[in-house]
């Protein structure tokens, strides 16, 4: 179920975590910067049930940071593990984009007028939610503040449930 499309909705049945709040989980891989690091993050995945609804690489000199937004987070955690690859875990606000000529502009500007900093931000590689709607992860300064924020203005923020095929 989506943050902000049914007001009567407990917020105990939208988070999977304990919070407050609905969120979306990411892992950040932490991979040495060399050829065929990235196949064989993503090999781990796709030979599995799990699938990669993001993806983002931050490269650096030596290393990169590979974020990484599974359907199944707890799968993708033992997956993860099993492959003692460093990583750690963030929360992310997956927005649905409006239906509107600049959904981007829309988002941003209702981030800065709750005057919440967005760190980084990054489409999903699938369609979310019951009718496979566009949406963007975003990682922001106060994730509690923005998710209220976005859906008392109307904003669809999907769950970790969202991502699944069901």
């Amino acid at each position: 179920m989506s943050f902000g499309e049914d007001e009567g909705a407990a917020l105990d049945e939208l988070t999977a975590r304990g919070r407050e709040w609905p969120s979306v989980r990411q892992f950040n891989v932490f991979l040495a910067n060399r050829m065929g690091a990235l196949l064989d993050l993503v090999r781990r995945f796709e030979t599995t049930d799990v699938k990669l609804v993001a993806l983002t690489v931050v490269e650096n000199t030596d290393c990169a940071i590979i974020r990484v937004v599974p359907d199944n987070p707890e799968r993708a955690y033992e997956i993860l593990t099993a492959a003692k690859l460093p990583f750690t875990e963030s929360d992310l606000l997956v927005v649905k984009l409006p239906d509107n000529d600049q959904p981007l502009v829309t988002i941003c500007k209702a981030m800065l007028g709750a005057e919440i900093d967005i760190h980084y931000a990054y489409p999903l590689m699938i369609g979310v939610g019951p009718m496979g709607n566009t949406a963007v992860a975003l990682h922001v300064e106060d994730h509690e503040t923005a998710a209220t924020t976005l859906s008392n203005l109307g904003f669809t923020i999907y769950t970790e449930n969202d991502l699944s095929d069901g």
